[in-house]
């Protein structure tokens, strides 16, 4: 089972290990991830907790009042364990009571293991294939939630 919580100052030792920053940076990043804004647009971040170890990141991005992303960032050791499902349904549900009602998502086309999440999840996916702004080709996923 999993938890997600917001990240806090108590976090900046395994933020700085696991993004291999300094400590004064890693603590710049947790003051950035809790303003809760990213340019302008609502933005929160949270460990993905299991059990008493941080197994990855999930965040909230708004696009506008009705429609979010959801970035989920298991780390490597934790993987194929069910943590990123978890995690995205328990986003999913925060942001429900955050107020949005879609989840849009970018999925690059060569990722299968995302693919297979989002299909797990019930999410439906765009006729087609799009280049995003890092020049990467993905499929757009959506799914209603409220």
């Amino acid at each position: 089972m999993i938890s997600l919580r917001k990240c806090g100052l108590s976090d900046s030792e395994w933020i700085a290990s696991r993004f291999h920053l300094p400590a004064e940076k890693a603590e710049s990043l947790l003051a950035e991830w809790n303003a809760g804004s990213y340019q302008g647009s609502y933005f929160e971040m949270f460990a993905v907790q299991g059990d008493d170890t941080v197994v990855g990141t999930v965040s909230l991005y708004g696009h506008s009042q009705t429609i979010v992303s959801i970035g989920p960032e298991i780390f490597e050791e934790f993987r194929r364990r069910g943590f990123a499902k978890a995690a995205m349904t328990e986003a999913m549900r925060i942001a429900g009571e955050r107020g949005f009602e879609i989840v849009l998502q970018q999925v690059r086309t060569d990722n299968s293991a995302s693919i297979r999440l989002h299909e797990a999840l019930g999410f439906e996916k765009d006729s087609y294939t799009y280049t995003n702004r890092n020049g990467n080709e993905v499929f757009l996923y959506l799914k209603i939630i409220r």
